[in-house]
Formats: C-alpha cells, sequence, structure tokens
C-alpha cells in the first residue's frame, strides 16, 4: 500500500496542486519535482546521483520543446506583424461563420495533418493561435486544440508512436517474435490496422465531443445542444479523416495515415462545406461578452490569402521534406547533434538535434516572412523579442515538470528491489482487474502519455507489459496493444506538457488545471468507450 501511494506522488502532486488548488504550472510543477524527488529517494531508494542525471536528462528534454514553442511563436508573431493573420482569419471566416465548423476545420483537420507530418506538439502550436486569431477565446483554442490532438497521434511524426514506440517497447518481451523477422513486422502491421478500426468507431466522434464542449462552456446559453445539433456534418469530418486513415494503414502501413487522412479530410470537407453540405441553418458564435472578434466584423485584410499562407505552406513542405528517408534533408538536419552519454556514470544519455526539432523549421519559415511577406526586420527582431518573452513562464514549467517525469521514468534502478514507479502502477492495475484488462488497457496508455508527455514514450514503457498482462488474462494480444496506442492519443489531451506548451502560445499561463479538468471529460469517455468495445468484440 505504501509502495502505491509513492509511486502515485508524481501524479497525485500533479493533479492536485494544478487540479484541485489551481496553482500555476510555474509553480505546481516545481514543487511537483521535488515531491517526486523527495519519494524516489526516500521512499524507492534511487540513489541520489541517479536522480540528478534523470534530473539532467528531463532538463536537456525540456529545451527542445522550448525551441519548438519559440520557432511557433516567432511563425505566429511575423504573421502578424506582416498583417498576415488577418487574411488567414478571413478566409476562414469565409469558409464559414460558424465557431463550431472553423473549430473542426482547424484543430481536427488541419490538426491531423500537421500531427502525422511533424507531431512533437505542432498541431497546438499551429491550430490554438489560428483559433485566437479567428476569435476564439484563448481557452477554447487550447481546448479545442488539445481535444483534436488525440486520434491523430497514434500515427503522428510519420508512424513514430508505432514504428518506434510500440516496436521499441515490445521488442524482446517472451513470446514476441524477434524483433527482426517478418512475423514481428507483421505484428506491428496488424496493431496500427487494429488501431485504425477502432479509431472509425470512436475517433470519428472527436469533432462532435470537441462541439459540444465548445457550446457549453463558451456558448451565450451554455448549451450542449448547440454543440450536439451539428452532429451529422461532425460526423462526417470525423469520418472523412478516419476512413482514409485506416485505408493508409492497412495497405500502406502506419507512417502516413495520420498525413494522408488528414490531407483528404481537408479536402472532402472544405469541398462539402462550399456547396452547403450538412452545413447548420443558424450560425453559432461565441457569448459577446467574452469580447472576442465577430465572425462577422473581421478587420479588413491587405495581404492575399495565398500569399499570407504562403509560410506554413512552406513550413509544411520542409516538415514532409525533412522526415522522408529517401531524401538527404533528414540526413543533413540530423547530422548535427549534441549529446551527453552516461550522465553522472548513471547509464542514462540525452540527445538533442536542434536542426531536425520543428522549432528550427518554424524558424526557417518565419525567415520567409522578410521576402515573401515584404516584413520589415524591424518587425521580425520584435516578433522575435515576443516569443522570447511569452516563453518564460511556461520554461520555469517545463524545465522541472520534464526532469520530474525522467525521475518518475527512471526509478527502475532502486535499492528496494522495486519495479519503476510506472510499472508498480500497472502491475497494481492488474492485479484489480484480471480478465477485465481491456477495461483498464486505454487507461494505462493514457497515464503514460500524462506523466512522460508522449504517446511515443507511453508505448514504450508500457508495450511489454500490456503484452505479459495478456498473455496472463489470455486475452487476445493486438486488441491490447491497439488500446494501448489509442489509450496514449488520449492522454495527449490531458498531458501536462501538451498544455503547458498550448496555453504559452496563447499567453494564457497559468490557468492549466482548468484547461485539463475540461479536457479530462472528453479523455475519460473516451478511454473508457474503446475499453468496452474492445471487451466486447475480442
Amino acid at each position: 500500500m505504501l509502495t502505491t501511494l509513492i509511486a502515485m506522488l508524481p501524479i497525485l502532486s500533479v493533479l492536485t496542486l494544478l487540479v484541485v488548488f489551481r496553482l500555476p504550472a510555474k509553480i505546481a510543477m516545481p514543487l511537483s519535482l521535488s515531491i517526486t524527488c523527495l519519494g524516489a529517494w526516500a521512499g524507492w531508494q534511487v540513489p541520489a546521483w541517479h536522480i540528478a542525471a534523470a534530473i539532467m536528462e528531463g532538463a536537456v528534454i525540456s529545451l527542445s520543446i522550448l525551441w519548438i514553442l519559440f520557432g511557433a511563436m516567432l511563425l505566429l508573431n511575423t504573421l502578424k506583424e506582416a498583417g498576415a493573420l488577418d487574411s488567414i482569419r478571413n478566409g476562414f471566416s469565409s469558409l464559414s461563420p460558424d465557431r463550431r465548423v472553423q473549430a473542426i476545420v482547424v484543430a481536427w483537420l488541419l490538426g491531423a495533418f500537421l500531427e502525422g507530418a511533424s507531431g512533437f506538439g505542432t498541431p497546438a502550436a499551429i491550430g490554438a493561435p489560428l483559433l485566437l486569431a479567428l476569435g476564439f477565446p484563448a481557452a477554447a483554442a487550447v481546448v479545442c486544440a488539445l481535444m483534436a490532438n488525440s486520434t491523430p497521434v497514434t500515427f503522428g511524426a510519420v508512424g513514430t508512436p508505432m514504428l518506434i514506440g510500440i516496436t521499441t517497447g515490445s521488442a524482446g518481451t517472451p513470446g514476441i517474435p524477434e524483433s527482426s523477422s517478418p512475423e514481428f513486422m507483421e505484428m506491428i502491421q496488424n496493431v496500427a490496422v487494429q488501431v485504425a478500426v477502432l479509431d472509425i468507431a470512436l475517433g470519428s466522434w472527436i469533432p462532435l465531443l470537441m462541439v459540444a464542449v465548445l457550446t457549453r462552456f463558451w456558448g451565450e446559453r451554455k448549451s450542449w445542444r448547440e454543440g450536439l445539433e451539428l452532429w451529422r456534418f461532425a460526423l462526417f469530418a470525423g469520418l472523412c479523416f478516419t476512413v482514409p486513415s485506416f485505408l493508409v494503414a492497412k495497405f500502406l502501413g502506419p507512417e502516413f495515415p495520420s498525413i494522408l487522412g488528414g490531407m483528404t479530410g481537408l479536402v472532402l470537407v472544405m469541398a462539402a462545406i462550399r456547396r452547403g453540405f450538412l452545413q447548420p441553418k443558424d450560425v453559432w458564435d461565441f457569448d459577446s461578452r467574452t469580447n472576442q472578434i465577430s465572425a462577422t466584423s473581421l478587420p479588413q485584410a491587405h495581404v492575399p490569402l495565398l500569399r499570407a499562407w504562403s509560410p506554413y505552406l512552406m513550413l509544411t513542405l520542409l516538415l514532409l521534406c525533412s522526415r522522408m528517408d529517401f531524401l538527404p534533408i533528414k540526413g543533413w538536419l540530423r547530422a548535427v547533434s549534441l549529446a551527453w552519454h552516461d550522465i553522472f556514470s548513471s547509464g542514462i544519455s540525452v540527445r538533442l538535434e536542434p536542426l531536425y526539432l520543428p522549432g528550427f523549421l518554424f524558424c526557417l519559415a518565419a525567415l520567409s516572412t522578410l521576402w515573401l511577406l515584404k516584413l520589415p526586420l524591424s518587425g521580425f527582431i520584435k516578433a522575435g523579442g515576443l516569443a522570447a518573452n511569452r516563453l518564460v513562464a511556461s520554461g520555469i514549467a517545463l524545465l522541472t515538470g520534464l526532469p520530474m517525469v525522467r525521475v518518475f521514468i527512471h526509478s527502475g534502478n532502486n535499492g528496494a528491489g522495486l519495479e519503476s514507479m510506472p510499472l508498480e502502477l500497472a502491475g497494481n492495475m492488474a492485479g484489480v482487474a484480471g480478465e477485465a484488462w481491456p477495461l483498464f488497457a486505454p487507461f494505462v496508455g493514457a497515464l503514460g502519455s500524462f506523466i512522460s508527455g508522449s504517446a511515443t514514450f507511453s508505448n514504450m514503457m508500457f508495450a511489454a507489459f500490456q503484452i505479459s498482462v495478456a498473455q496472463e488474462t489470455d486475452f487476445a494480444l493486438i486488441p491490447v496493444l491497439a488500446l494501448q496506442a489509442i489509450g496514449a492519443n488520449a492522454g495527449n489531451m490531458v498531458c501536462v506538457l501538451n498544455v503547458v506548451a498550448a496555453v504559452s502560445v496563447v499567453g494564457l499561463q497559468g490557468q492549466e488545471g482548468a484547461i485539463i479538468r475540461l479536457t479530462a471529460r472528453a479523455m475519460l469517455p473516451y478511454c473508457l468507450a474503446a475499453g468496452l468495445l474492445a471487451w466486447l468484440l475480442f
């Protein structure tokens, strides 16, 4: 009982400080780091030097996230300085003045494409500011971006959560084929297809859930119904992504379902909107008391729409080209790396690839505004200063939050003879669940993303554990791994690190707990529905 309580300290401290006491992340995360380190040292008997190494590893990883956030905010600020943001805003409004439709197009479909191309928090870093520019309240923009950045995450960053997360996490597990064998790769492919099948049944409803939350918390009448009445169009938009994603996963593999699914969905849904297909009769807008820009009274734009989008189009091209193995660009960018091997002789190592991270590509796209949008150098410098200033509060949260996560994960090196804290927690869940494990499996995946900040890390951490439980309970292996992947993508909605990153790009620091309370309303039923469906079908 005591070990379980100690293992839960990182999770309980974050939830208590952020969600219950509503402290800003820049205060809550340093306190959570201190509590976690104390529990690891005193209760788990992790050597102090090992804790220090985990903290250093987390700090370096934090720098990579801050680099991405700086690039995203720099690009956004340069577009604003050049007047392009007004054109982009007007373009979306001319597509549809209805805020629910705008949220689906920007957060769900554009976000899915960006997640597939890059990952690393790019959808929220671009989608939330775009929604803010459209006149969405800052909190609404963040919640929509986080909720939508769930289902596409399974195949994000050109399939990284599957190809690296599930593959690395399950390789070498007893009863699993050799990782170099065709049987192993067939297993990974089957897991990808199984996830895509479940996504058609579950992920297709995420847009509807998103707009229902939008109308309930930011509408004048605070009504769930105003969101749910858009169910035909929302489900259509959901299927326009999940069905193409399934076909790509089945016939091409796990690298491109989110990229091609997002691209296909954008084309189909935008064409449907222009033809009035399934469009609402009454336009829904925010409560006028939010003092946001009205959808019908936007400022005049002076930059042509295509030209205004050109830096984002360049960014998309750079992201795609830098992720393709058959092009030399990926090798060139990854050749520049900073590594710290065997930190404090702990066996922990960390590597930073500053040019390969999306932050560098964001900065290149921002630089392109100097000639694409004729932005003066003084405007670019001003944009950079604003971006740097906004990172201060987020930097404190990330530079303490990620080290806390790494201490939690690396707690397997201890003098108490225990597994690492996350594995001990998962083991306790398995002991309670028994044959009902499918109901719990997605929540383990979500737990992994919540504490690690990454679906890839969650899959790496818990894939072998999920396999072991499946073998002990005689439950089918492929569905259990699929539930792990689905839970990992759902956990992105409430992951503290993603929330901190998203609020930082819209200037909403200090509201992290409120955001998590809202996004959890989508994450919990999503995981429960996935577990119930798998339990009934398999």
